[in-house]
């Protein structure tokens, strides 16, 4: 799906949104992968998640995306939360704030469910940082 001069204002908004959120190159490539059969999905989450929610006014989008990460963790939906995890380089959220989250999720959705997603965001952050431990920092200590 193009930005072309037909598609919705909401939609155009929403492009923008997941645009500064997620990254040009991951935009891209999921409009690249579009097909005729998942069009109307990718303009539904366009409009709906990213121009309707995404844009409100109210919250920032560090805001959103610590509580998506929490969400996204809670359900058990790891790879989106690696995907939003990776968008914290432009929404503002910081390792700090997604341990947070991730320790309210422990508590209110289960310890399995934050286990595996701090398992997955020092792996991300690791990569973000170009690290090859998935430690993702020197303060840690490592224990026999």
């Amino acid at each position: 799906m193009t930005d072309s001069p037909g598609e919705s204002e909401r939609y155009k908004q929403g492009l923008k949104t997941r645009r500064s959120v997620l990254g040009d190159a991951h935009v891209d490539g999921a409009l690249q992968r579009e097909t005729s059969f998942d069009r109307p999905f990718q303009q539904f989450i366009t409009e709906g998640a990213w121009g309707t929610l995404w844009s409100r006014p109210g919250w920032t989008k560090r805001e959103r995306s610590i509580v998506t990460i929490a969400l996204l963790a809670a359900q058990g939906h790891y790879e989106e939360v690696a995907m939003h995890i990776r968008a914290t380089a432009r929404t503002g959220a910081t390792k700090e704030d997604i341990c947070e989250a991730l320790m309210h999720v422990a508590v209110y959705a289960g310890v399995p469910a934050a286990n595996h997603a701090f398992k997955i965001a020092k792996a991300v952050y690791a990569e973000m940082e170009g690290s090859t431990t998935a430690g993702g920092g020197k303060d840690e200590k490592r224990t026999a």
